[in-house]
């Protein structure tokens, strides 16, 4: 039962250990890992997922696994980082989570029904994420909240809200002590 544990919260972490490692080694596998979030161009991460012992035939599982990868190599990420999804959306801009832009941002986020639709919708995110924000994203958290999306979509999506609201209350918090 423990190893059984293990293996559900290891592997997220596994995997963000082994692309950021082979990015770094490899530029043509990093290239193709920047690819990997297009399904026009999927294919061609395929070896490394694959090599990952990812089930390349179980969609629930390549989308997510494909999007952080591609994300990783976007961002050139030497480490997993430790900022949730909504967190990072905050941070990138003035207002954090008081800002009408972030807001609009997190609810379309929210307002996903298929792990498929969220990947796509956090594809642009990770590119503000990377040129505004001020924060490195929790990739192995963000890969598990993935592949349970599909399993407790409400659960993830709850997860995202209080992440990126719970900044907005220690703000608060803050300047009502100050």
């Amino acid at each position: 039962m423990d190893n059984e544990k293990e293996k559900k919260t290891g592997r997220p972490e596994k995997f963000v250990e082994f692309v950021t490692g082979l990015c770094q080694r490899d530029k043509g596998a990093a290239a193709a890992l920047r690819r990997a979030d297009n399904p026009a161009t999927e294919y061609q991460s395929w070896e490394y997922l694959a090599g990952f012992n990812i089930d390349l035939e179980n969609r629930f599982e390549r989308v997510p696994y494909a999007t952080i990868a591609a994300a990783i190599s976007r961002a050139k990420a030497e480490r997993n980082g430790s900022a949730g999804i909504g967190k990072a959306i905050a941070f990138c801009y003035d207002d954090k989570s008081a800002s009408e832009q972030a807001k609009a941002r997190l609810r379309r986020l929210l307002a996903c029904d298929s792990v498929e639709e969220a990947c796509r919708i956090l594809r642009p995110l990770f590119s503000l994420i990377d040129s505004k924000a001020a924060v490195t994203l929790d990739y192995a958290k963000l890969l598990d909240q993935l592949l349970w999306f599909h399993r407790d979509s409400n659960r993830v999506k709850t997860a995202w809200a209080t992440d990126f609201y719970r900044h907005a209350a220690k703000a608060e918090n803050e300047e009502v002590e100050a």
